[in-house]
């Protein structure tokens, strides 16, 4: 394996997923997803987040490659309690017995009911340091982004944010692990996808973790999520995205989307578009509620400022795809 290095003592020790077709069994995943973790090595040994539990076996490759056969492990942060995220937990404590694992209140709550693990914890709260010998984790709590028990935790030394799933990104990482090594036209459309459909909801609380990291005044040189690239080049860009989509600022556009059963209904879109049109919107798009699947309307509806949703009738009620997809917009 190739190194991949963030800083002299950083790593990056994720794995690419190219067979899960659909992400928490509900979002479309056309170029895979990623599991991203860390390790820092340094006088002491800290391994922030895991990866989904059919990926072990590759991940502690990795790992062992990085800080050596016989080396233990002294902690291992848990950001985020989802199981994309500590799939390995117990594989880790297979190998490496004497690991404390970091976390709150609510994530040792969690690893009990998830893991039946209930020994060597060290509990975190906000705004608490551990030493790692050349340098310092400090914790973030930032709940509902998007579990009760989320966190993030920051770097001193190396300025480096792992954000745990904020931030991320549907897609693999094909060759770079950079936001700057790839093309970002592909991760363009899909963090804010990754954002609509699994952080959106919760706006209010990515607007508490956004004041929260600009108060504690904190420089910021890489943002490590759980999934997609890691930022470097865009680490502003991405912070001033995700201000501007939980403060719901959209651009200039129209969504249109239509359940029909024999065409007329999207007559009907076609004849509202070209009204549009013709009072000057230009970014208009239109989607069949049966042929596009939702996580994709949902991005787009967070990207304009217009929504027009049509259905015929069927059974005395609302076209079924329509109804669906009603139901996922209430809960994005």
């Amino acid at each position: 394996m190739q190194k991949v290095n963030i800083s002299d003592s950083v790593y990056w020790i994720g794995v690419n997923d190219r067979r899960t077709t659909l992400f928490e069994n509900m979002w479309p995943l056309h170029q895979g997803v990623c599991y991203n973790s860390y390790v820092i090595n340094d006088e002491k040994v800290a391994v922030i987040d895991t990866v989904e539990p059919g990926a072990s076996d590759e991940y502690l490759d990795k790992l062992e490659q990085i800080i050596g056969k016989g080396k233990k492990i002294d902690y291992l942060v848990i950001n985020h309690m989802e199981p994309d995220h500590t799939g390995a937990v117990k594989s880790i404590r297979h190998k490496y017995p004497d690991v404390a694992i970091v976390g709150n209140k609510k994530t040792f709550e969690m690893l009990e009911k998830f893991y039946g693990i209930t020994d060597n914890l060290h509990e975190v709260k906000d705004l608490d340091e551990i030493d790692l010998g050349s340098r310092k984790l400090k914790f973030y709590m930032t709940p509902m982004l998007h579990w009760p028990e989320t966190m993030m935790t920051y770097d001193q030394k190396d300025k480096i944010l792992f954000s745990g799933d904020a931030f991320g990104s549907f897609g693999t990482l094909d060759g770079g692990v950079f936001d700057d090594e790839l093309n970002m036209d592909f991760y363009e459309s899909e963090v804010r996808r990754y954002y609509s459909n699994i952080v959106g909801k919760w706006a209010n609380f990515v607007q508490k973790a956004l004041k929260k990291l600009s108060d504690a005044s904190i420089e910021i040189r890489y943002i490590a999520a759980t999934h997609g690239p890691i930022w470097r080049e865009g680490v502003k860009d991405v912070l001033d995205k995700y201000d501007k989509w939980s403060r719901h600022e959209t651009e200039e556009g129209v969504i249109i989307v239509y359940g029909t059963m024999y065409g007329n209904t999207e007559q009907m879109a076609d004849v509202i578009a070209r009204e549009l049109s013709q009072n000057g919107i230009r970014n208009i798009r239109i989607y069949d509620s049966s042929k596009t699947h939702a996580s994709y309307i949902i991005n787009e509806i967070y990207k304009y400022r217009g929504v027009i949703l049509g259905s015929c009738a069927y059974n005395n009620d609302m076209f079924p795809s329509m109804d669906s997809l009603i139901r996922k917009i209430e809960n994005s």
